[in-house]
């Protein structure tokens, strides 16, 4: 089995920006809920498939019958199809804008971008020389993956693809069609297994690689259980020395450790191991396609966004939020303000998210202050220094972060500010630290305290190779 270090690029870069621009986003329908995760803890599988508020799976739940989607699009489209979606979509693809969405990406501090090439209703977004078999006509004639290539990479970020290998309802599977799916065996079920599928599946990856060298390969769902997936993996790295794959190609070998994977994909929550590198994924708001039918409060607000970053990184693992834009490529408004502040906060905090490891000074990942703020630390990569981000804004000048041990003849100051700041230790070591501001902070997300040198056993745990 393939065994390599993961490049160090992707443990330096900490935020990516996903894109899910797919066919669904014509009609952008979905009941707005819980995660279909929670769906299936409370009520069942089949709940979660139902009505799970994920846009893109919107021609599943289109054959559900009684679903929400279904009887939204009966009384709003009659018995239109979902090709005439599909047609619309690619139709749309003409005043599309690359740069819009590249500039806004980098205002908002990400490292990296990966776009979905082809979602689960099989939908290429280039123009590929492997068509569709089944559908000769659903494939872009612009080269969306190579034009946004292009302004990522022009404006200093990573390129990677996402490629839905284990579904493709244009494909039929050992169940048929592959629709409606209603539970988890039903989904795997449906991973076609077809020499047929297996070549064309195959055929894109080869090509993607070839045409764009993405320095991320993001599989979903699954993959032709006769594939030789270390071989497609050697002859990736080959290609792209620096590049990695998900652990989505073949869950439960690749988790088992009988298949390469180079790191780990929660999605919708931040549960991750220092042991693995692992990426947290999740829309802005409940869906990763975009969903006509959210409301400002039903996407992360600027300080949620803030903290879940935070909570990641402090956890050693990097953040890849998804942005999903309408129909016709345009990126809501709702969605742009928010990578937007996120981007401004990163501009006087960044130095404690990119490039940092999790600190083991204090012993734990996550701290207080003593009005009740939380904190969070991180090291710097080389051990120079020590993070302390108060997440919310301290109530008075004088913040006391609890736990904290700073050594003799350290220096504090704060992220965004110039000029050192006074401090003295509260009691004991272990009682903390108290730190006077240049002034009270103006509400927001959260600020950041930087300790240099680094307190010993910090700078120790973040010089320790990985």
């Amino acid at each position: 089995m393939i065994e390599r270090a993961v490049p160090q690029w992707f443990d330096d870069a900490k935020f990516g920006i996903f894109v899910h621009w797919t066919a669904a986003a014509v009609p952008a329908f979905a009941p707005v809920g819980a995660s279909p995760f929670e769906l299936a803890a409370a009520e069942g599988e089949a709940a979660s498939f139902a009505r799970s508020p994920y846009v893109e799976w919107y021609q599943n739940a289109l054959a559900i019958d009684g679903s929400p989607v279904q009887r939204h699009h009966h009384a709003t489209y009659g018995d239109l199809p979902y090709d005439a979606f599909v047609a619309e979509f690619l139709a749309g693809h003409r005043g599309w804008d690359p740069d819009a969405w590249a500039d806004l990406f980098r205002a908002a501090g990400a490292r990296y971008v990966v776009l979905v090439t082809k979602h689960h209703d099989g939908v290429l977004l280039w123009p590929s020389a492997h068509r569709n078999p089944h559908k000769r006509d659903w494939q872009a004639s612009r080269d969306i993956v190579g034009e946004l290539a292009a302004a990522v990479r022009a404006r200093g970020m990573r390129f990677g693809t996402y490629y839905s290998g284990g579904l493709d309802w244009t494909f039929p599977s050992r169940e048929g069609s592959g629709l409606p799916i209603t539970s988890i065996a039903g989904m795997l079920g449906a991973v076609p297994q077809s020499a047929e599928y297996l070549a064309y599946a195959d055929a894109h990856w080869r090509e993607l690689v070839e045409r764009y060298e993405p320095c991320v390969l993001w599989n979903d769902i699954g993959y032709p259980a006769a594939a030789d997936l270390e071989a497609l993996f050697r002859w990736y790295y080959e290609r792209v020395p620096d590049g990695i794959v998900n652990n989505r190609f073949d869950w439960m070998r690749q988790t088992a450790g009988q298949v390469h994977a180079d790191f780990v994909t929660p999605e919708y929550s931040v549960e991750g191991s220092t042991e693995k590198k692992w990426e947290a994924t999740r829309g802005i708001g409940t869906s990763f396609g975009y969903n006509r039918e959210e409301g400002d409060d039903d996407y992360l607000s600027v300080g949620e966004l803030v903290r879940l970053l935070v909570d990641v990184t402090a956890r050693g693992g990097n953040l890849l939020l998804n942005v999903g834009p309408c129909g016709d490529g345009t990126i809501p408004v709702v969605q742009a303000e928010r990578l937007l502040a996120l981007g401004w906060w990163l501009r006087a905090n960044g130095e404690a998210v990119f490039d940092t490891r999790p600190s083991v000074a204090p012993a734990r990942a996550d701290g207080r202050t003593a009005d009740g703020l939380d904190v969070r630390y991180t090291s710097a990569a080389d051990g120079s220094a020590l993070f302390a981000i108060v997440l919310g804004t301290p109530s008075t000048s004088r913040v006391v972060v609890e736990d904290l041990h700073v050594d003799d003849g350290a220096t504090i100051e704060q992220l965004g500010r110039a000029g050192p700041l006074a401090w003295t230790r509260r009691g004991d070591e272990g009682g903390g630290v108290e730190v006077q501001l240049q002034g009270r902070p103006p509400s927001g997300p959260g600020i950041t305290l930087r300790v240099s040198p680094a307190p010993a056993a910090a700078a120790t745990a973040a010089a320790r190779p990985r």
